[in-house]
């Protein structure tokens, strides 16, 4: 794709329709909820609710939010305040459009253990009470789980592996899954292993003590070749971080991302033991589907192929079943180890000297281009200069990086759960979508409205998946926490997914503009479905915790018939899809 610059034509068209929207508001009818559909053919979206938890910008006021269908309540951690919050979800029921109100806070001093933070809350399939994953004082040691009920009154609690950052119970709700994170204390004097905890909650939750608790690590003769191990002295058992798990729908296998390792781990749930660690491998950005923008000093919108291999890296993770068949959709966010006693983040330009680039490592370049690319600036700031990097990367036996490595697939992907092998990725469709919807704001941080200023480090940052049913038809929904909004795409051939629509009620200010209250909702963290029949609304629900504005946005969703329309369709809204995909210029995505 030819480089775009800031202030054309196309840009100009994009910003008129959303300043039919972006004025700020109270009133959460009023505000505004950018679409950007494929036609007519996108999900009808509204704002229908918002929970406003009260923390200043960027204190993490909302980041987990669960729902229980049985009481019409929603849970939500708060990492402000170092809380568990109850939120009234019935009060949809009655009013189209509402704030969402805070029936009761529970602070970690409540929970009846010595825990320094909540980070994670969970829900028994069949309601009656709730999981709160707590960590320890110091993070090295064995944290918490905490089991409540949906009153938000302390029941149990047991220890668990080292900084429990993710819960999930698995489908007949006999065992709640735990990832221990394990990360290193900031000097990297300890490196506790990562872990996965069993819970056994199949008897009396009342009584439950420390032999429901089965904690297991990682033995080194499962883990196949290529896992990336990290810390070059750390043994893989303290260097593997489960980050997120999923279960299949039989409850027989789990599936734990290892972000930092670029990894999946498979789970026997039965036999309570890790059977399988396997590289997820590296995105070519070579390969014309896989473009992205590098640089955020070239004052444009430049998503191009570039000789770059990204590791996926996957943050939230979900599972999906389709005609007897097991895939895993992941969020591929990137993360790399930065700590005061370790670092592997480096820039591009800085190794500069340490790579020997070979043509064998890419499908889209043979040597000649490569060396060309050399000459001509690949390492200036304006190209891959600016773009991080790992150090903790394969060397040749010149001590030579033979390929440069990014961090973060700026995706999502769909995995086959048998093989592991990858089955689907968006590739380039998050900056392409992101480029049209907010060519004035592409790339954007979570912190400022600020242009262009991602592109060196992960893009939009895809943060969570899930999926859910609406009005028959499957769809994954993707959260970006740097660009904010959320991707939509249809699953009806899961190996194939479909864009449907982008989302977002995200309010831009201006070039350089703080993220205020003005803001809308920033950065979406975590994401819940609720199924129709589920719903107060007797709509399909999508409830977004969005970390930096502090803020759980509740959007309906609904099936458009034929012709594009709803029963409850907004013309203003309608004229917003038609300005923003109407100019051909603008739909170069669309047509691949």
């Amino acid at each position: 794709m030819k480089t775009i610059h800031r202030f054309i034509p196309a840009a100009a068209v994009c910003a008129l329709s959303l300043s039919l929207f972006a004025v700020p508001s109270q009133s959460i009818a009023s505000e505004t909820l950018i679409h950007f559909d494929k036609g007519k053919q996108g999900l009808n979206v509204e704002l229908v609710g918002r929970y406003k938890s009260g923390a200043k910008i960027d204190e993490g006021g909302t980041e987990i939010v669960v729902y229980d269908p049985t009481t019409f309540r929603a849970f939500s951690v708060n990492g402000a305040e170092n809380a568990l919050d109850i939120l009234d979800m019935s009060v949809l029921k009655t009013k189209k459009t509402t704030d969402i109100p805070l029936m009761t806070r529970i602070p970690l001093s409540e929970l009846g253990v010595e825990a320094s933070d909540v980070t994670s809350v969970a829900i028994h399939p069949d309601g009656g009470y709730i999981a709160v994953a707590a960590p320890a004082l110091r993070k090295e040691e064995p944290g918490f789980v905490v089991f409540m009920t949906v009153d938000g009154k302390p029941i149990a609690n047991v220890r668990v592996g080292a900084l429990p950052d993710m819960l999930t119970f698995t489908p007949d709700g006999s065992t709640l899954l735990v990832a221990n994170e394990g990360e290193p204390t900031e000097d990297y004097s300890v490196n506790p292993e990562g872990s996965v905890s069993f819970i056994d909650v199949g008897s009396e939750i009342e009584n439950i003590g420390a032999d429901a608790v089965s904690t297991v690590t990682f033995n080194e003769e499962i883990i196949e070749d290529g896992v990336r191990k990290v810390h070059p002295d750390s043994t893989y058992a303290e260097d593997l971080e489960p980050e997120y798990i999923t279960v299949d729908g039989n409850g027989k296998y789990a599936y734990v991302a290892l972000q930092e390792n670029n990894a999946f781990a498979k789970l026997d749930i039965e036999k309570k033991e890790f059977i399988s660690v396997k590289s997820l491998g590296y995105k070519d950005h070579s390969l014309p589907k896989n473009k992205f923008d590098a640089s955020n000093k070239d004052d444009a919108i430049n998503i191009r192929n570039w000789p770059v291999l990204s590791m996926y890296q996957p943050d939230g993770i979900t599972s999906f079943e389709a005609d007897g068949k097991t895939y895993i959709l992941s969020a591929n966010e990137g993360d790399l180890q930065d700590w005061e006693g370790f670092s592997e983040e480096a820039r591009v330009a800085d190794l500069k000297d340490d790579y020997q680039l070979n043509a064998d490592m890419y499908k889209g370049y043979n040597q000649n281009r490569l060396d060309k690319l050399v000459e001509n600036g690949l390492f200036d700031e304006s190209q891959l200069g600016r773009l991080i990097t790992s150090t903790a990367q394969p060397k040749n036996e010149n001590g030579k990086y033979e390929a440069i490595y990014g961090h973060g697939g700026r995706s999502f992907s769909v995995w086959d759960a048998d093989s592991m092998e990858l089955a689907y990725d968006s590739g380039d469709d998050f900056e392409q979508i992101a480029a049209q919807a907010f060519p004035d704001f592409f790339n954007t941080s979570n912190d400022k409205d600020s242009f262009d200023n991602r592109s060196d480090d992960k893009g939009p940052e895809p943060e969570s998946v899930i999926t859910g049913n609406v009005q028959g038809k499957n769809y994954a929904f993707i959260g970006l926490e740097r660009q904010g909004g959320i991707m939509v795409y249809d699953l009806s051939k899961p190996a194939a997914p479909k864009f449907n629509t982008y989302f977002s009620s995200r309010i831009f200010n201006g070039e350089g503009a703080a993220i205020s209250e003005k803001s809308g909702d920033v950065a979406p963290e975590g994401l819940t479905f609720v199924a129709s029949d589920q719903s107060p609304t007797g709509q399909a629900l999508l409830l977004a915790a969005h970390e930096v504005s502090g803020t759980i946005a509740v959007y309906s969703l609904e099936e458009k018939v034929k012709g594009g329309k709803t029963a409850a369709n907004n013309p203003i809204s309608e004229l917003a899809n038609s300005i923003l995909v109407a100019p051909k210029k603008l739909a170069t995505f669309l047509s691949k």
